[in-house]
């Protein structure tokens, strides 16, 4: 049985606000075993970033704090941990890449200099030193005549080669799990494939986990082990990506497989959407499924009580009243 490398257990991340308290995380639970692909999917706001930064501690205080839950890496607490602690984990055992490259690096350092300050860091590395893993690290993520640019500063790079820099700044202390947060959402499907392909490859050479956060649906079916669909803070699902693609159980995972453009269907098909918005966190009934309104299935039960995540399958795990029947009925819809 392969060992489990991180457990997020009922995570629960709040926003205090004029508004009122906005719960962007409000019970999370997954694991990552060793060497696991695991995609987090999701809309927009439905909390996926914001649970990435409270396993990083980086969730910006005020207005938002980490009121509940554990964070379980290599064995310990990370919520437990002063911050001294957490600073020695936070680049070296576990890396972030974040999904907007040129707000992330710093405009007035060279790129050398940004990846050698982390070697000397966490390393112990000398200047030096430090500066000739920084040439290695750019030629290793595909940089072209890395040496040479290791003088350059982020504005002279394009959005797929800043990336690029900040996966290798990510990768500088061969962390053992990488969260990549939308890592491709700035850039063309052609540099998208060679990201991927390059975080796929490292994952592989350096023996890591991947957290991998995206949109793409597309990207998480050629590369995930494991996806978990998130919706208003919670998940709502969670699989083996083979069996929540071909079988999926929750009407919102129904909905986004289903709004996957797709080219063996009549150009003269609609597009499917899924009706109405997201939910507005600051006035959600913790006590209802928050997916209820929008949902085609619902009854009412789905308005009066919270469905909690269910075992019902080998590794899945589902969060609805109707999950026995929904394989059947979205099969019914499309032979209408």
């Amino acid at each position: 049985m392969v060992e489990k490398l991180l457990e997020v257990k009922d995570l629960k991340t709040y926003f205090y606000i004029r508004e009122g308290t906005l719960r962007a995380v409000d019970g999370l639970s997954y694991s990552v075993k060793k060497g696991e692909f695991v995609a987090l999917v999701g809309e927009s706001a439905c909390g996926k970033s914001v649970s990435a930064l409270s396993i990083m501690r980086l969730i910006p205080y005020p207005p938002g704090i980490i009121v509940g839950g554990e964070i379980i890496f290599e064995g310990r607490d990370l919520l437990k941990l002063s911050e001294e602690e957490m600073r020695s984990i936070r680049g070296n055992r576990i890396a972030m890449v974040f999904q907007e490259p040129m707000t992330s690096l710093n405009p007035v350092l060279t790129v050398g200099r940004q990846i050698a300050e982390s070697l000397e860091l966490h390393r112990g590395m000398a200047k030096e030193e430090a500066r000739v893993e920084a040439g290695k690290l750019l030629k290793l993520v595909g940089i072209p005549d890395a040496e040479r640019r290791l003088e350059d500063y982020p504005y002279q790079f394009s959005g797929g080669m800043q990336q690029r820099i900040m996966i290798a700044m990510a990768l500088s202390c061969n962390p053992v799990l990488l969260i990549a947060d939308e890592p491709t959402t700035s850039v063309d499907v052609t540099v998208q494939a060679q990201l991927m392909e390059l975080l796929n490859n490292l994952r592989s050479q350096f023996h890591m986990s991947v957290i991998l956060i995206t949109h793409n649906l597309g990207l998480v079916a050629r590369y995930a082990d494991r996806v978990n669909v998130m919706y208003a803070g919670r998940l709502v699902e969670s699989g083996l990506t083979d069996t929540i693609y071909s079988h999926p159980h929750h009407p919102y995972t129904v909905g986004l497989i289903t709004s996957v453009p797709r080219l063996d269907l009549p150009r003269q098909r609609p597009l499917y959407v899924i009706p109405g918005l997201p939910p507005d966190l600051t006035r959600l009934s913790p006590n209802i499924c928050a997916f209820a309104p929008r949902c085609r299935f619902a009854i009412s039960k789905c308005t009066e009580q919270r469905p909690e995540l269910e075992q019902i399958g080998d590794e899945h795990w589902v969060a609805c009243f109707r999950h026995k029947e929904i394989p059947e009925l979205t099969a019914m819809e499309c032979e209408q």
